[in-house]
């Protein structure tokens, strides 16, 4: 009798074990969640409209945060030369994808970091001269992503600009040099397009915010008739600073996109930034899904926007003319 009160105790012991075991052997089982490495130029208080773009795009693909993919984010605070540490470290956790939106050197930084993990960039300069890709249609390695076209229309903004202002003789460049890659390209298509517009061009440099601050004070001496604020991921952070001190100065200033403008800036020609960072949300969802990059074309923005804020006009005295007003896709009021 007391052998079988024995062999009963031992059999419910061991099947209350194997009742607790099962779920964590189930669960051991279980496919891993994917680790998408986040690589960002600023901080998550300035990119937060950006990155509900990214994760919109993911779900797209059919991830959702938190659910069956997770994100590793790393911030550079918005200093170029933590790239390559932050980098470093999301190839060392081996994350299944890195995604770069909107930094040429953080992709660059992240091309240099790791040849077998995929890259997905978002960039506004040509891919192939930032040596990404081999091609447009064709990347060939780890890397593919969306070329949204910031820096290639600079000419264009610069036009916009000298419609809205068209008394301007002397326009002043804000240029940060600590990209030196994207600096140089636009020194050289806004020298090219003020010789073609017949414009005297001054060039200012700043890669911080006390720097942004003495560049409009040299401004205030220098007698500029507009300000061109170069495409950058730095000014992109400060882009209510530059707001702030343009209408401080009561300098008409152009910015390369619309975000500027809903912070108060004049106005804006360019790609959807945002839009970009859905997009690269939607490559790393194909890619979690099997894609390789190799495989992935570069994508192109081809839609362009003018935004133009009406009320910063009139503070400065200027008559948004009836051919801008004709063609702006926003504004805003």
């Amino acid at each position: 009798m007391q052998s079988d009160r024995l062999n009963r105790r031992e059999f419910i012991r061991l099947l209350g074990g194997a009742a607790v075991g099962w779920p964590l052997a189930a669960r051991a089982q279980q496919k891993a969640v994917p680790v998408i490495g986040f690589l960002g130029f600023g901080s998550l208080e300035n990119f937060g409209p950006f990155l509900t773009a990214f994760r919109k795009g993911l779900n797209e693909a059919g991830f959702v945060e938190g659910q069956n993919v997770a994100i590793e984010y790393r911030w550079a605070e918005g200093q170029y030369d933590r790239m390559e540490k932050l980098a470093a470290d999301l190839v060392g956790r081996r994350v299944a994808v890195i995604a770069v939106p909107g930094s040429p050197p953080g992709a660059r930084a992240a091309k240099a970091a790791t040849s077998t993990i995929p890259i997905v960039f978002g960039v506004g300069e040509d891919p192939v001269k930032l040596g990404l890709v081999a091609s447009i249609a064709r990347p060939g390695a780890n890397a593919t992503g969306i070329n949204f076209l910031t820096a290639e229309v600079v000419a264009k903004r610069l036009a916009v600009l000298h419609e809205l202002v068209p008394g301007a003789a002397r326009v002043a460049a804000l240029i940060n040099p600590s990209d030196a890659i994207r600096a140089e390209a636009v020194r050289n298509d806004l020298e090219a397009a003020v010789r073609t517009m017949g414009l005297q061009l001054q060039i200012l440099n700043a890669s911080s915010s006390r720097e942004i601050d003495a560049a409009f004070a040299a401004l205030a001496g220098e007698r500029a008739d507009a300000l061109f604020v170069g495409p950058d991921a730095f000014f992109n952070t400060r882009r209510v600073q530059l707001a702030n001190l343009a209408a401080h100065h009561s300098i008409p200033t152009a910015f390369a996109v619309r975000e500027y403008v809903e912070a108060g800036g004049l106005m804006s020609y360019g790609t959807s930034v945002a839009d970009m960072y859905r997009q690269v949300g939607v490559y790393t969802g194909k890619i979690l899904k099997g894609a390789k990059p190799a495989d992935l074309p570069v994508l192109q923005s081809t839609k362009l926007e003018l935004v133009i804020n009406s009320q910063t006009a009139r503070m400065l005295r200027l008559t948004v003319p009836p051919s801008l007003l004709s063609i702006a896709d926003e504004v805003i009021e």
